[in-house]
C-alpha cells in the first residue's frame, strides 16, 4: 500500500465504529462526501475493498486489520505523549467479555484502572466463539473467554494468559427445591423439573455426571445470565450459576445447593495482543490480579 494515510485511517475507523458513512461524518465533523472520498482513496491504494457498503457498513478482513493498526498506533502515541509530558486524551480500548465474568468478577478490576481514568473502555458482551473471533481479527484489544478444549498450538494470534476457573454450582430457591426435589436431587425428579440454561452443553454434562441422565430434560433457554438469575430467584427453574455470584444467597438460605460437592469448573483465558503501552499493561495487570482473587 505504500505510505499509510492516517487521516484516512481515522475515517475508516469511524465508519467501522459507527456502522455508516453518515454517522462517521457526523462523528468526525466532516461531510459525508469527504468520508466517501477518503475511504475510496484508501481502497484505491490497497487495491481491495475495505468497507462492505450495507446496513450496517462493516470492514472487510483487510479493513479490520487497518482499523486495528490505527487504534494500536493511537495507543502508542498516547503513551509517547505521557513520556514527553504532553497533555493526553484518553485512548479507547475495546474488550470482549463473557456474560458470567461481566456479572461476577470482571467489574472488580475496573476501580484501579479507571480511578484515576487512564483510558476509555469499550466492553462488549460475547460468548466464547465470538470473543475469540473479535480479538483474533483485531476488533478488540483483548477478550475474556472460556478456554478451548483443543486449541491449535500452531495458530498465530494474541497472547493467551490463563486466569483461573469460574466454578458453577446447581441451585434453586428453597420453595422450588421443596416442590420438585422434596425427595432429593434425583434422576426421576430431574426428568420433570424445569431447568434454565444459557449453555445447554454445560447443564447436560452436569446432569450426566451427577445423575447419569443422558436423555432429554425439561429446560428453558435464556441468552443472558441476568435472565437465568431472574428465573432461578423467581422460583421458576433450577440451574447452574457461578458460585461467587450466589455465595451470599446460599449463606442466607435464599438459595440451596441441589448437589453439594458437585460443580462445574470453567477455565477462563485472557487473550490480548502484545502491545506494550502503559494503558494495555495496566489493563492486563488488573484483569489478571482480579482473576487471581476471585477465580479458582
Amino acid at each position: 500500500m505504500g505510505t499509510l494515510d492516517y487521516r484516512a485511517l481515522a475515517v475508516l475507523d469511524a465508519v467501522a465504529s459507527q456502522g455508516s458513512f453518515e454517522k462517521a461524518a457526523l462523528a468526525l465533523g466532516i461531510s459525508q462526501s469527504a468520508v466517501s472520498q477518503r475511504i475510496k482513496a484508501l481502497e484505491d491504494a490497497a487495491g481491495r475493498l475495505l468497507i462492505v457498503r450495507g446496513q450496517p457498513a462493516v470492514p472487510t478482513g483487510l479493513g479490520q486489520r487497518l482499523v486495528s493498526h490505527h487504534r494500536n498506533v493511537k495507543l502508542m502515541e498516547a503513551a509517547l505523549d505521557i513520556d514527553l509530558g504532553h497533555k493526553v486524551s484518553m485512548p479507547e480500548i475495546a474488550l470482549a467479555v463473557d456474560a458470567a465474568s461481566l456479572a461476577t468478577w470482571f467489574p472488580m478490576s475496573l476501580q484501579p484502572l479507571l480511578s484515576p481514568p487512564r483510558c476509555q473502555l469499550k466492553v462488549q458482551l460475547a460468548d466464547q466463539r465470538m470473543a475469540l473471533h473479535l480479538v483474533q481479527e483485531g476488533s478488540v484489544f483483548g477478550s475474556i473467554a472460556a478456554a478451548q478444549e483443543h486449541p491449535d498450538p500452531h495458530a498465530n494470534g494474541p497472547d493467551v494468559t490463563p486466569l483461573g476457573k469460574l466454578r458453577y454450582v446447581c441451585v434453586a430457591t428453597p420453595a422450588f427445591a421443596g416442590h420438585w426435589f422434596g425427595d432429593g436431587f434425583s434422576l426421576e425428579a430431574a426428568r420433570l423439573a424445569p431447568a434454565v440454561v444459557s449453555d445447554q452443553d454445560m447443564m447436560a454434562g452436569f446432569l450426566r455426571t451427577v445423575l447419569d441422565l443422558n436423555g432429554p430434560y425439561p429446560h428453558h433457554t435464556m441468552p443472558q445470565s441476568a435472565a437465568v438469575t431472574e428465573c432461578i430467584h423467581g422460583s421458576l427453574a433450577y440451574g447452574l450459576m457461578p458460585q461467587i455470584q450466589v455465595a451470599s444467597a446460599l449463606a442466607n438460605d435464599r438459595l440451596v445447593d441441589l448437589a453439594p460437592g458437585h460443580y462445574v469448573d470453567v477455565a477462563l483465558n485472557w487473550h490480548a495482543w502484545n502491545l506494550d503501552t502503559p494503558f494495555t499493561r495496566a489493563l492486563t495487570e488488573q484483569i489478571v490480579a482480579t482473576a487471581q482473587r476471585f477465580l479458582i
